[in-house]
């Protein structure tokens, strides 16, 4: 029997190469969405953001929806106390201090695992959402506050860096960490997160409520275009970790 690897032909009966293994392709393409509707979503996320942020630095006291942020902010009146204080002081938490330590663990994590490109991917969408996006419209709009925040604020309400934070951190996580075949339950519940964050920032009166629809928007919409940029680079890198652990295996018995 001939050693030599079985080679195909062309249509036109030229000899091909020998046949491509089936199964890097396909975890090459597991879990990498199709990529024009990553982008065209995230841009239209991105859209969403930068518009509002345009109509209310024509007035940011009394923009077209101030009517809306009102009446909301009414609903949210208190009393502030109980099981609800908790969950939005644990909230406060997440989208400040913790919610900058959980990237930097995973960015950690990453690099200790020397998975450069994932790295990568993750330092220029939290660069990117926090330091350009979201304080740049800040910086932009400069809108006021509601009156009398119930926990410390910096300047600017709006966008809210708080949902920004919650979003991006859903889609990072999601795309960093989470099985492509589990990303449908990870999906509902990190939307579910990032309501319950835009939902307490109106609760303590540190946002209006367009606020925080525009800072989810801005955090999603940076990393749908990040996952859109670094794809294709994502999957080769998971593809050479899985040829390595299989090679690993390979050789343990032998």
């Amino acid at each position: 029997m001939s050693g030599n690897p079985t080679t195909t032909t062309t249509p036109h009966g030229r000899p091909g190469g020998p046949p491509r293994s089936a199964g890097t392709g396909r975890r090459a393409e597991t879990g990498t969405p199709r990529r024009r509707g990553l982008l065209v979503a995230g841009l239209l996320l991105l859209v969403g953001a930068v518009l509002p942020a345009l109509v209310v630095r024509s007035d940011v006291a009394d923009p077209p929806f101030q009517g809306l942020d009102d009446r909301w902010l009414v609903l949210m009146g208190g009393p502030h106390e109980g099981a609800y204080q908790a969950a939005a002081t644990i909230l406060d938490l997440i989208g400040g201090p913790v919610g900058s330590l959980i990237p930097l663990s995973v960015l950690l994590l990453l690099l200790v695992r020397r998975r450069w490109v994932s790295a990568g991917f993750l330092l220029a969408a939290t660069l990117g959402g926090n330091m350009l996006v979201v304080q740049g419209l800040k910086h932009l709009v400069d809108r006021p506050r509601p009156a009398h925040p119930l926990v410390r604020v910096d300047h600017g309400s709006f966008p809210s860096g708080h949902a920004a934070t919650a979003a991006l951190l859903v889609v990072l996580l999601g795309v960093l960490l989470v099985p492509a075949a589990r990303r449908r339950a990870w999906w509902i519940g990190g939307a579910v997160f990032v309501l319950a964050m835009m939902w307490s920032r109106t609760w303590l009166h540190a946002h209006w409520l367009t606020d925080t629809v525009a800072g989810a928007a801005a955090g999603a919409g940076v990393g749908l275009v990040a996952w859109w940029l670094f794809g294709p680079a994502l999957a080769r890198e998971r593809a050479r970790a899985h040829d390595r652990r299989g090679a690993a295996a390979g050789a343990g018995p032998a």
